[in-house]
């Protein structure tokens, strides 16, 4: 192959084998990923408790804005953050390698390390002292995990147990989620199953009409708020990761959308 032309079909070629490849074969709904990947943390000490009951009672909800984490996709693989650790809510929906450490009465020996979400905020009691009840006070980091999370690698009877941890890429199925609730004048969405660094720092909107890319603001957690009415129009979001990554869910909202509903995209962090 020789002449000015061999290049230019070269390039042809590769755009055609990278466009096929973003196609789903039918019936499959292919989740695009960004590209970039998730960095994982360096290791660090913290100390470990739990809350709720065996079967995960009252943990479900809470101070990221989260309803139920298991109908969400979260499980019960969750954790509440001390002060220090949940930034007013801007770490919510990180996701953490956790290890029980330097106790051999009370960490279940061979017991792999444990992967979990933020989803809610284990708050201070200052009428305790730091290292005796006040766990969760600043500046202590802390992990106050689910009880079925915290009996994957340590005993009940301990309470309280040293661990490392690390931030790592949060893995999820599918694409990002978004359900609106509210009403006309005062949408709130609340951003679900986000992979890679997993806590969103920024949301946008876009209508397919009279709405331009327009900010939101954090109302708590992960539920995010804006007066701008949307209703009648598809919607596009644009959702920032704490790693500056970008992801674009394309009209993931149809014209007809619906208040408390949610709606998947096809795009999702790795």
């Amino acid at each position: 192959m020789s002449g000015w032309w061999a290049p230019l079909l070269v390039v042809v070629l590769v755009l055609l084998a990278s466009a096929a490849s973003n196609v789903a074969a039918p019936g499959e709904a292919r989740v695009h990923h960004n590209h970039g990947k998730f960095m994982e943390g360096p290791w660090r000490p913290a100390h470990a408790t739990f809350y709720g009951d065996h079967d995960g009672t009252g943990t479900r909800a809470g101070a990221c804005g989260y309803k139920d984490t298991v109908a969400e996709g979260y499980g019960l693989q969750t954790v509440a953050l001390s002060t220090a650790m949940f930034n007013g809510g801007a770490t919510c929906g990180a996701c953490y390698e956790v290890r029980c450490t330097e106790s051999p009465k009370w960490c279940k020996p061979g017991a792999p390390p444990l992967v979990v979400t933020a989803t809610n905020l284990c708050p201070p009691n200052y009428q305790q002292s730091g290292d005796n009840g006040g766990w969760c006070n600043p500046p202590r980091e802390h992990f106050d995990l689910t009880m079925p999370a915290f009996l994957q690698i340590a005993e009940e009877k301990a309470g309280i147990v040293p661990i490392s941890y690390r931030r790592v890429s949060c893995l999820k199925q599918g694409g990002i989620r978004y359900t609106i609730t509210g009403n006309k004048y005062f949408n709130m969405v609340t951003v679900t199953n986000v992979g890679g660094a997993g806590d969103v720092v920024a949301v946008t909107v876009k209508g397919d009409d009279r709405v331009k890319w327009t900010p939101l603001t954090r109302n708590w957690g992960q539920v995010w708020q804006t007066g701008e009415i949307l209703v009648g129009e598809s919607l596009t979001f644009r959702v920032m990761t704490s790693d500056h990554r970008k992801a674009t869910s394309w009209h993931v909202l149809p014209r007809d959308w619906q208040f408390g509903v949610t709606y998947r995209a096809t795009k999702n962090f790795h």
